[in-house]
């Protein structure tokens, strides 16, 4: 009976101290009962992550797939690289730093070959990330469920599995900013979750900024809802409902008391009516635009410059 194929698709970025190691303990864990791919996508590194994947792809001959790419796209567009390159049955997006250990790997391509889900996400029951970190996490949480329409129970972990099926849907999208889990929440409700070990990074600073959760955040409001523009009609409508009561008001008054001042009041009405009415214009004109952005903008999601395969 052949091996299940699994693929680690793993995006580097300034990871010299600690990518080697890594593929080292993933060829000596899983490649027993599992044929093992390895997708190495350097994101345009800034250390010597470039050489290290070279000499590791080396290495590795026949289990190691390594390409890097022109210019720095993000962690998002580096896995979208990753996983149209591989070949696996299952596919397990995993970070470079070592928080997820290789004995928590085994465990989740364990489990998923066990059961029929189309994704597999981890959870913890403590995260050692920076508290900043964690903060951006929670906030992403919200707003994906809010958004995306995610379960309330899930947590969306960086660090999943894939079967081939989901992965064969998730690479047809060639728009220019990918969300991952957008892409998959849009796609299947067919999701696994697993509880794993997370530890300390071992080597190196967390590389998320506040402008790389900003940008995220931004992908999954433009790529993957039109709830914001939604919103903008919906307050819109309701400045525009206060500007009318105000102005109601205002005429009421003035008939009850002719010598009342009305230059504020006939300004605030004014501006609120027509700032309403602007908004909901707005919103309206922005949906349709919404949706020819997501449809027109075929801005590259990468270059890849070089590969060792």
């Amino acid at each position: 009976m052949d091996k299940i194929k699994v693929s680690i698709v793993i995006p580097v970025y300034n990871s010299e101290d600690s990518i080697g190691q890594l593929v080292d303990r993933l060829d000596e864990s899983l490649n027993t009962d599992y044929q093992l791919e390895v997708v190495l996508v350097n994101d345009c590194s800034k250390d010597n992550s470039e050489q290290v994947c070279t000499e590791v792809a080396r290495k590795h001959k026949g289990v190691v797939k390594f390409f890097s790419l022109a210019k720095n796209v993000g962690e998002h567009n580096a896995v979208m690289a990753g996983l149209g390159q591989t070949t696996g049955d299952f596919a397990v997006i995993m970070d470079d730093d070592f928080q997820n250990p290789v004995s928590e790997v085994v465990k989740l391509v364990n489990y998923a070959a066990e059961q029929d889900y189309d994704v597999v996400y981890t959870y913890y029951s403590e995260k050692k990330h920076h508290f900043f970190r964690n903060l951006g996490s929670s906030f992403n949480d919200w707003v994906a469920t809010f958004m995306l329409k995610k379960p309330k129970d899930l947590y969306l972990s960086s660090f999943k599995l894939i079967n081939r099926f989901l992965i064969d849907e998730v690479i047809k999208y060639d728009l220019p900013f990918p969300y991952i889990d957008g892409l998959i929440l849009r796609t299947t409700q067919n999701i696994g979750k697993i509880q794993v070990v997370h530890e300390e990074r071992k080597a190196g600073k967390s590389n998320y900024t506040i402008k790389k959760l900003v940008s995220l955040w931004l992908n999954m409001f433009t790529n993957f809802s039109i709830m914001p523009l939604r919103i903008s009609v919906i307050v819109g409508f309701f400045f525009a409902i206060i500007g009318f009561a105000f102005g109601l008001y205002t005429l009421v008054e003035k008939f009850m008391n002719p010598d009342m001042p009305t230059g504020y009041s006939s300004m605030f009405t004014a501006i609120s009516i027509f700032s309403g009415i602007q908004l909901m214009a707005i919103g309206m004109l922005g949906e349709y635009l919404g949706r020819m952005f997501l449809s027109q903008n075929k801005r590259p999601q990468y270059c890849i410059r070089k590969k060792i395969i």
